[in-house]
C-alpha cells in the first residue's frame, strides 16, 4: 500500500497525478486526508481522500508514502504527527518515500538527504540540508524528489518503477501516450 498524504493547500496535479499512474500500474494506492477527508488544494479544488489521518497507521502492508507540494500543504504536512510518524516509520524500513516541490524541505529539516542526490522547487533546494542538487526527477534509494508540477507524471512513472519496475513503468507511460524525453 502507497499512502499519499493531502494536506489544506496541497498542489493537486503534484498529489494526483502519482496516484493515478500508480492505481494504473496497480499499485494499491490511498489518498491520506490530514484533519479529515476533504482537504483543499492550493487551487482551491477539494479532493475527498480515501481515509483521514486518523484511520492512517503504517504497518507491513507499507509500500511508501508520497508527499505532494503546494503551499501551505508543505507546512501542514511537516506539523503533522501522522506524516512524521510515516516518514519515520519509511526512513527506518528502507520503504520509499516520495516528496515533490516543496515537500523534499520536510525530508531536508529531517537531515535525511545529507549527502544524498535530491532536488526540489528551485526556492526550496536550500533547505535540503546536505544534498547534491539533482536534475528534475532524482532517485537515490529510496528516496525519489522531484521539482514541481511540470514533472509529476515523470515523478509518478519513477514511482511506479521503483515498486514494479521499469517494464510496468513503460507500459504505464505508453498507455498514457506520454511524449516526454526525461528519462524514467
Amino acid at each position: 500500500m502507497v499512502y499519499v498524504f493531502l494536506a489544506e493547500g496541497f498542489e493537486e496535479i503534484e498529489a494526483l497525478t502519482p496516484v493515478d499512474i500508480l492505481r494504473r500500474g496497480g499499485v494499491d494506492t490511498v489518498t491520506v486526508g490530514i484533519g479529515g477527508k476533504n482537504i483543499k488544494g492550493s487551487h482551491g479544488i477539494s479532493v475527498s481522500a480515501d481515509i483521514s489521518d486518523s484511520e492512517f497507521k503504517p504497518d507491513d502492508k507499507t509500500e511508501g508514502i508520497i508527499l505532494p507540494g503546494g503551499m501551505p500543504g508543505t507546512l501542514n504536512l511537516e506539523a503533522s504527527v501522522s506524516v512524521m510518524e510515516a516518514v519515520s516509520y519509511c526512513a527506518d524500513r528502507n520503504i520509499l518515500i516520495g516528496a515533490i516541490c516543496a515537500a523534499p524541505s520536510i525530508l531536508g529539516h529531517l537531515g535525511m538527504l545529507k549527502g544524498k542526490n535530491a532536488t526540489a522547487f528551485p526556492s526550496f533546494q536550500s533547505e535540503l540540508d546536505g544534498a547534491v542538487l539533482g536534475d528534475f526527477v532524482v532517485r537515490d534509494g529510496m528516496i525519489v524528489t522531484a521539482r514541481g508540477m511540470g514533472v509529476s507524471v515523470e515523478f509518478g512513472l519513477k514511482l511506479l518503477e521503483v515498486l514494479k519496475g521499469k517494464e510496468t513503468a513503460d507500459k504505464v507511460k505508453e498507455s498514457i501516450q506520454c511524449r516526454q524525453t526525461m528519462s524514467v
